[in-house]
């Protein structure tokens, strides 16, 4: 993955992830937790080979990193799903230098939190009776496994059944790709959708490497495709699916998520 062209523009970025992790951080507090922990269940992807680079992807780690220590911080509880169980693969160049933040760091030097996505839990395995919500982190990896996993889609579709939200970052919606409404019609049809963007793709020169544009997937099954400015923060919530646009995004999407489960309502 070649960088150097849009550093700038992807660095402005970046910067909005470390302001608005520190942000979250110092008001964790301003979000009501219910007095009974809340369980969430996180889905990786096990997919770590870039299309026929010859290059590794993965989960990008800070997509795992911010939300995850965002809702311990909050007294949930989190398991952690992949298609293929036990080891996720984190995409080596999401721990680059440039890359890095607060919770990324936090993470590897957390050996207790390395061990746990060391040993994912089997996908197949997972029921979502079990818990209150699905948080979905991305990565490229989701685009070649989740996207066309059907227990993830039969997962997705039993939290909306059973009206659970499910949140999915960056590349991570691609798992919406086949999932179905109760009316058998794809799940975003007609529902508000952010995504990895088509000139992000392009930006980061993944563009003819990925086996499909996110975003003119989602706008195919019918979504409303929202986005933002590339590389900073956006996140949007139509009933109980809420999604973000790129890395920037996973805090937002996590925060907007914790909002939710933690409402009267619920």
């Amino acid at each position: 993955m070649k960088m150097k062209i849009k550093a700038s523009v992807i660095l402005s970025g970046l910067l909005s992830i470390v302001s608005l992790s520190g942000f979250s951080q110092e008001n964790q507090s301003a979000v009501p937790v219910n007095s009974k922990a809340k369980k969430i269940l996180f889905v990786v992807t096990s997919h770590d080979q870039l299309g026929n680079t010859g290059k590794k992807t993965g989960l990008w780690i800070e997509e795992f990193a911010a939300p995850y220590y965002y809702f311990t911080a909050q007294g949930t509880e989190i398991t952690i799903a992949s298609p293929k169980g036990g080891q996720a693969p984190i995409d080596p160049k999401s721990n680059d230098p440039e890359f890095q933040t607060e919770s990324t760091r936090k993470y590897f030097a957390d050996a207790a939190t390395q061990e746990k996505l060391a040993h994912t839990v089997l996908l197949s395995k997972v029921n979502q009776k079990d818990y209150d919500a699905v948080f979905y982190p991305g990565g490229h990896g989701p685009m070649w496994d989740l996207s066309e996993d059907k227990n993830s889609a039969r997962l997705i579709e039993s939290f909306i059944k059973n009206q659970k939200p499910v949140a999915l970052v960056c590349h991570a919606p691609a798992a919406l790709k086949n999932v179905k409404a109760a009316n058998g019609q794809p799940l975003i049809k007609g529902k508000k959708v952010s995504a990895f963007a088509n000139t992000e793709e392009t930006a980061v020169q993944l563009n003819k490497v990925v086996p499909f544009s996110l975003e003119d997937m989602l706008r195919s099954k019918g979504a409303d495709y929202q986005k933002g400015e590339d590389w900073h923060p956006f996140a949007v919530q139509d009933g109980l699916l809420f999604t973000g646009q790129n890395p920037q995004s996973s805090l937002l999407v996590a925060q907007k998520l914790m909002t939710y489960l933690s409402s009267s309502v619920n």
